[in-house]
């Protein structure tokens, strides 16, 4: 057997230097070049995506270039190009002849002042689609204590570049068949956001990515969110409660927490589709993992399900002659050969396992992975204390309590693709929110069993967050906490025994959660949660929408300290 492997190492060895050479011997031709074309207002996001790309895929080249709509037009026609644009930018997209893939979405908002005298009114109260169409009404004052109904005299100054792609959206928002007329008219965004920073009686429509500051991940200086009083009800509902961050905010238009009419495709372009294998594989990216960069330049990712038909309309890839002859070259062959090797040593290990059982020989400590979810799943070890956020606590012998995710909770999610965690010396409190787990997107927010200090952290889930996934109880450990009320709070904490029984309890209330979500018009949705004898996915949450991770957030994790 050691020799089988070392054979294949060796193997995989000569492959690597066939495959790899090395920079001092590739050649040009070794690499393979992309050029896509841009309008100016996505030159960073379509910049970080071919760097992000390139980065992942060495032998990729993508030159990015920004291009008028006049520019793009032209050598999208040309042939062998690929495109990003906005919809409003580019009127070429009405050709039927163009293809096209949506890859994101760009979100129109209505801004203001920070510095407006009424600025706490609008932040509890928002301001109704109702309310701001009647600024547009002829004969009609704009004033803001009108839109508050709270009869204040302060004057309403809306400010407009008279964009019609804007102009057209906001009026369908507000069902304003004679569109959005009037208004102080400025000859750019960046004059309109310029001029809202200095009034603070001001008010416009600009597009997200016009009032994002990059640097900082948060919004430009002077400026708020508006917030819209959706069901005209006089506050800002929970529900309705999402202007508070960026963060916040893009997750929320992504959920369809914001109205769906004031957003617009971003799409990927060209004039009969990717010519060949690399710019299939980078389109593909950009609708998976690229999306996590949309968010950073104010922009908002496809929802889970867009993805994979993005995916089905991508596939089957368009080969290159010259891909096509690859398939046939000496790297090829040296793969078979490798691959045939692999399936005989593992047809060798499956006859050697049998063979040990018979003899009554262990085959070692090799847990199978549950195709079904169950609460027999749940792995609960002896000597720690859980909390119902789905955690738990365990006292080192120097004081300090370590802190991690159950395993119950690994199993709901599936595999992780992000962690963001807190920093050594941040104050906590139990039930206060301690860590987020991210899966592509979607998120939970974790509380704390425990308050005090946070002594350390696991850092190796920045870059492997899936440990929490593989390891809950050991690699996939979070915090290290100093705590601060242990002998008080041990007493909200169960052991292993009584957590069972919860945990059973929970996974009776997680199917009645799906099958109702599966009644109230989600069935094709949830339906991949479930086998076929009506048990459980192991992963349930994995292919699910984001809306469903919300429900699970608002029934399972914020009501855990009233359970």
């Amino acid at each position: 057997m050691k020799k089988i492997m070392l054979f294949i190492g060796l193997l995989l060895y000569v492959q690597c230097g066939m495959a790899n050479p090395g920079e001092a011997r590739n050649s040009p031709s070794d690499v393979k070049t992309i050029r896509v074309f841009t309008t100016p207002d996505l030159v960073g996001l379509t910049t970080q995506w071919a760097q992000e790309f390139c980065r992942l895929h060495p032998d990729v080249q993508i030159n990015v270039i920004k291009a008028s709509e006049s520019t793009l037009a032209e050598n999208l026609s040309s042939g062998g190009n690929l495109g990003f644009v906005s919809s409003g930018y580019f009127g070429a997209l009405k050709d039927p002849s163009v293809w096209q893939i949506v890859v994101g979405r760009d979100v129109i908002v209505p801004v203001f002042n920070s510095n407006n005298p009424l600025l706490v009114a609008i932040d509890q109260q928002g301001i109704s689609p109702e309310a701001l169409a009647r600024l547009f009404e002829k004969n009609v004052t704009g004033n803001w204590g009108v839109l508050l109904k709270n009869g204040q005299n302060l004057p309403v100054h809306y400010y407009t570049t008279g964009d019609e792609s804007i102009n057209s959206k906001v009026a369908n928002f507000l069902g304003s068949e004679q569109g959005i007329q009037g208004g102080v008219k400025v000859k750019s965004e960046a004059e309109l956001i310029a001029a809202i920073q200095k009034d603070p009686y001001a008010l416009g429509f600009c597009k997200m990515i016009n009032v994002v500051d990059i640097s900082n991940q948060g919004l430009v200086g002077g400026i708020k969110l508006l917030p819209i009083d959706r069901n005209n009800n006089g506050r800002i509902d929970y529900i309705e409660n999402i202007y508070d961050n960026l963060n916040t905010f893009s997750r929320a238009v992504w959920i369809g927490k914001y109205p769906r009419s004031l957003s617009s495709n971003i799409y990927s372009v060209s004039s009969a589709g990717p010519s060949n294998n690399a710019e299939v594989a980078f389109l593909k990216w950009v609708v998976t993992d690229g999306q996590q960069y949309l968010f950073s330049y104010g922009y908002s990712n496809l929802a889970i399900s867009e993805r994979q038909a993005k995916l089905d309309k991508l596939s089957p890839a368009t080969v290159a002659v010259g891909d096509i002859n690859d398939l046939f070259s000496t790297q090829a062959v040296v793969l078979l050969i490798i691959a045939g090797i692999v399936v005989l040593v593992l047809i060798t290990n499956v006859v050697v396992w049998f063979s040990l059982r018979r003899k009554g020989i262990a085959a070692g400590d090799i847990i199978p992975v549950p195709s079904a979810f169950n609460e027999a799943s749940v792995n609960i070890p002896n000597g720690l204390y859980f909390d119902r956020s789905h955690t738990w606590a365990f006292m080192e012998k120097d004081g300090i309590v370590r802190v991690g995710i159950d395993d119950f909770l690994q199993h709901t999610t599936g595999p992780l693709t992000r962690t963001i965690l807190k920093n050594p010396g941040d104050k906590i409190k139990k039930g206060e929110q301690i860590i987020t787990l991210v899966q592509n997107g979607k998120q939970l927010n974790i509380s704390s069993p425990v308050s005090g200090i946070i002594k350390g952290l696991n850092k190796s889930l920045v870059k492997n967050p899936d440990k929490i996934n593989t390891s809950p109880y050991g690699d996939g450990w979070v915090y290290m906490i100093e705590p601060s009320n242990w002998s008080y709070e041990i007493g909200f904490l169960k052991m292993a025994g009584l957590y069972k029984e919860w945990i059973r309890n929970e996974y009776a209330r997680l199917k009645d959660f799906l099958a109702l979500s599966a009644n109230t018009g989600r069935n094709e949705e949830v339906q991949f949660a479930f086998q076929s004898g009506g048990e459980l996915k192991d992963n349930v949450l994995q292919h699910l929408g984001p809306e469903l991770w919300e429900d699970f957030q608002r029934n399972f994790i914020d009501t855990s300290d009233l359970r």
